[in-house]
């Protein structure tokens, strides 16, 4: 069966390859692979605006197909949830991943702040083939390391340290994320209905 992710995360597409390893009768397609389709902008107000817009439109292109989309961000207690929605843009619309750690940091270091809790929010929007939508969340928490460890991961994984644990993401690597992470919670519950 097909499932098309409505994403161009290279960081995303592996760990939902990863999340669908022991299901290999569902093949993962993305919408990189669809000649001249533009996603539409993420301009929503929460994650599960993202997540509907970015499924809404690869699903007007791939309707008969189970579709999804999904948008995750991390919220930092000290700076009053941000940078939320803007997670992947936070130091500028084209950033890197060490651009927006830096910024983080730095704002972090800004107005000195104990309260270093955090979290990671995931929401996932689904489409059936005959257009029902499924709505999925996931949340890891955890806190803020003072700079970044590791090597494995994406985005804020080198500083995000999960609850009960003594490192960080990139450190615990993605056997741990696909376990525990606030995007694995949400597509294993989009696993349950496909099975």
């Amino acid at each position: 069966m097909e499932i098309w992710a409505a994403t161009g995360n290279k960081g995303k597409i592996r760990e939902f390859e990863l999340l669908l390893k022991e299901f290999p009768e569902f093949k993962l397609h993305t919408q990189g692979e669809i000649s001249a389709f533009t996603p539409r902008p993420e301009d929503g107000k929460t994650f599960l605006d993202n997540a509907r817009t970015k499924a809404r439109t690869l699903r007007s292109v791939k309707n008969s197909h189970w579709v999804f989309g999904e948008d995750s961000g991390l919220e930092v207690e000290g700076l009053g949830g941000l940078p939320g929605i803007h997670s992947a843009r936070y130091a500028g619309p084209k950033a890197s991943d060490s651009e927006n750690v830096a910024k983080l940091l730095k704002m972090m270091t800004l107005k000195p702040m104990s309260n270093r809790n955090a979290q990671f929010k995931c929401a996932l929007v689904v489409y059936t083939p005959t257009g029902e939508e499924h709505v999925f969340e996931g949340i890891m928490k955890g806190h803020i390391a003072s700079k970044p460890l590791g090597q494995l991961g994406f985005g804020y994984d080198p500083v995000f340290i999960p609850e009960g644990q003594t490192q960080t993401l990139s450190e615990l690597g993605p056997g741990y994320k696909i376990q525990r992470s606030h995007r694995a919670e949400a597509f294993k519950q989009f696993l349950k209905i496909l099975r």
